[in-house]
């Protein structure tokens, strides 16, 4: 069972990535990265329908994800 402890500091830390994941998305707008129209990102257009496939993006956000993460892990062990 966790203590109250634990569970406030991982509310702390969800708050952190949470806002930190915000102001990213802020930023990510107003700069010139074309997030999902990256060579790789596939979009396939019909008459009514389009589907999409970026994965480029998700390639490069998966990679800053676990690059972050590891980080985050290493520097709180």
């Amino acid at each position: 069972m966790m203590s109250v402890n634990t569970i406030a500091k991982l509310f702390l830390v969800a708050g952190v990535l949470l806002l930190s994941l915000g102001l990213l998305l802020l930023l990510f707008e107003k700069c010139s990265i074309p997030f999902g129209k990256l060579p790789g990102d596939f979009v396939f257009r019909r008459k009514n329908i389009t589907i999409a496939f970026p994965f480029m993006t998700m390639l490069i956000i998966s990679l800053l994800l676990t690059v972050g993460i590891n980080i985050f892990w290493r520097w709180f062990r």
